[in-house]
């Protein structure tokens, strides 16, 4: 059995790249970017959602600092939460795979939480993974979800 201690949100880092150091040093294999709240410098699946705004159109310069650190290190991207725009600047940006720790798929359910089939192609290429999310609401966007629609 595997286990790997994450984090959620790259806010916890305060902007530090000495913080994301300590994290790996105490044992974090991955990390999520964005927990429901854009950071400094990436945006959440809420720059997605009607009712928000976008703050920096994906990834910032100092956004691609942090997932260069991250390789480096050994840490695992996780861009579960994160905008579409982030998700295409990681993708761009990483040299290596990333995961989606829990979403499922856009086309299936069109939450802005979910990964829509033109990330799903560029996760591909990356050799990631896509844990899928077993809540009905992000699953099927519905009250009733079965095991067969994880399948």
């Amino acid at each position: 059995m595997c286990s790997l201690i994450g984090v959620e949100g790259g806010h916890s880092l305060g902007g530090s790249l000495g913080v994301l150091r300590i994290y790996y040093a105490l044992g974090v294999r991955y990390m999520t970017l964005t927990s429901t709240c854009h950071t400094t410098w990436a945006d959440s699946s809420s720059a997605d959602a009607p009712k928000y705004d976008v703050r920096h159109g994906g990834l910032t310069a100092y956004g691609k600092t942090i997932i260069r650190e991250m390789n480096r290190l050994g840490m695992i991207v996780d861009l579960s939460k994160s905008s579409v725009g982030t998700m295409k600047d990681v993708l761009a940006t990483s040299q290596a795979p990333v995961i989606f720790s829990h979403s499922s798929a856009y086309a299936l359910c069109n939450s802005s939480r979910n990964v829509q089939d033109e990330v799903l192609e560029l996760v591909t290429k990356n050799r990631g993974l896509v844990m899928v999310n077993f809540y009905n609401k992000f699953l099927r966007c519905s009250e009733n979800a079965s095991v067969l629609d994880a399948v």
